[in-house]
């Protein structure tokens, strides 16, 4: 096999849980352009509509709404695909959500549960419930969005619930690529810098922020989500055969410093 065809996903049927939007729209095309089958899970047909665009391009591209902290609709998911013969062989665990600006001390229970509970439980859950099949299959590949604030505390803004929820997802996807090695299945994940969204930019507070992040940053620049999605499909291919528990820095340089 040549370099080339090991990025190549033929046959493979791959999940991108918020695969309407963002990062995860750009995760759906880079699967879909190297021959996956790719399921899109939204919370709503409405949010999904950018990916089953993607059709016009010849993709082959299906939705499912679903919400990652609903293990039973997870599960459920999971074993449709199953049993309709074309189990899942790539799940992007990229539904995910951030909040920051407010200080530790006045986090509510229901700001820090809800993170907890889309970033970590969600990540969970579809692991889970995928990974099940897996198992059965003897192979897999499991790619989570991490963070680079799984490794550093962010400034000029506090952002403790996630900060620590995506210092968990890498923790979880080291458990997982241990435990399930045995089973054929690798589990690795990336870890973005700041990346240049609508959401992002949109926010005004950011614009005293953007500044500061940048002089952090030895490439003097934010990401973008294609360059995410690039890294992702690494890892989800064969050209990554030999990588689990791998979290891998996709961050400008920022925790060089």
């Amino acid at each position: 096999m040549s370099y080339q065809e090991k990025f190549r996903l033929d046959g493979e049927r791959a999940v991108v849980t918020g695969g309407g939007r963002a990062i995860g729209l750009c995760c759906t095309e880079a699967l879909a352009e190297a021959g996956a089958a790719v399921v899109v899970i939204e919370r709503s047909e409405a949010d999904a509509r950018q990916a089953l665009a993607l059709r016009d391009k010849g993709y082959d591209i299906e939705v499912r709404v679903g919400d990652v902290t609903d293990a039973g609709r997870m599960d459920a998911i999971a074993n449709e695909l199953a049993g309709g013969a074309r189990p899942a062989t790539i799940l992007v665990n990229n539904a995910g959500i951030g909040q920051n600006g407010i200080a530790a001390e006045d986090l509510t229970d229901a700001d820090w549960l809800r993170m907890m509970d889309v970033n970590l439980n969600g990540v969970f859950w579809c692991s889970r419930a995928f990974g099940r099949h897996m198992i059965s299959m003897k192979r897999g590949a499991i790619v989570n969005l991490g963070s680079m604030s799984g490794h550093i505390c962010n400034r000029p803004q506090p952002q403790t619930a996630y900060n620590v929820s995506k210092a968990a997802v890498h923790h979880l996807t080291r458990s997982l690529a241990a435990e399930w090695a045995q089973h054929g299945i690798r589990v690795n994940a990336v870890a973005p810098t700041y990346i240049e969204t609508p959401m992002v930019v949109a926010v005004e507070a950011n614009r005293e922020r953007i500044p500061i992040w940048l002089a952090d940053t030895p490439m003097g620049r934010m990401g973008t989500p294609e360059e995410v999605a690039s890294a992702v499909l690494f890892l989800a291919s064969g050209a990554a055969s030999l990588m689990t528990g791998a979290i891998v820095n996709v961050d400008a340089g920022f925790t060089c410093w």
